[in-house]
């Protein structure tokens, strides 16, 4: 079924932290942030800046915010996902994670791998490593690399746990 086929990356996207030693071209990068740009926002307001890193000096910077960011170290590049406050005081995260998802994808379909690093609570240290004003704050950084491994899917809650009808704990049954 042609819809079916829509659904694939976004059914074999996994969390990649191991690349090969090998540069990711910029016209990738380029690409999936163009279609990252393209994440629907609230009021359009569109509050995202993507800062593409591929100095080493900073990724290895980026790497030490905490543990969670060791797949920096061996990352080609990285993509910061900012979110400007003033431009949408009360879904700026939200908006930035959208964009953030759209670029996962994207990068996945371009052939590269790519694992989500959290950047909440090393909003500061994130900001000074890429000199972002105040006004954004980092919502994700992306470690991006050729996949030097090929993860298996992690087990899923079922569907008639995560899932009500009409009013919740109203059961699929």
């Amino acid at each position: 079924m042609e819809s079916e086929k829509c659904l694939e990356p976004l059914l074999s996207r996994r969390s990649v932290r191991r690349f090969e030693d090998r540069e990711v071209p910029d016209e990738l990068l380029l690409k999936a942030v163009d279609v990252a740009r393209q994440a629907p926002s609230a009021r359009n307001s569109q509050p995202w800046h993507f800062v593409i890193v591929k100095n080493r000096r900073t990724l290895d910077e980026l790497s030490k915010i905490h543990v969670g960011a060791a797949p920096l170290r061996n990352a080609k590049a990285a993509i910061v996902v900012l979110a400007d406050i003033e431009a949408s005081p009360h879904s700026y995260v939200a908006d930035a994670a959208i964009a953030a998802t759209y670029l996962w994808v994207a990068l996945h379909c371009l052939g590269l791998g790519a694992v989500w690093i959290q950047t909440l609570r090393n909003i500061e240290e994130v900001r000074a490593a890429i000199k972002a004003p105040g006004k954004y704050v980092p919502v994700a950084i992306f470690a991006v690399g050729y996949p030097a491994e090929k993860p298996s899917p992690k087990p899923r809650k079922a569907l008639e746990e995560v899932v009500s009808l009409e009013e919740f704990g109203r059961g699929l049954k």
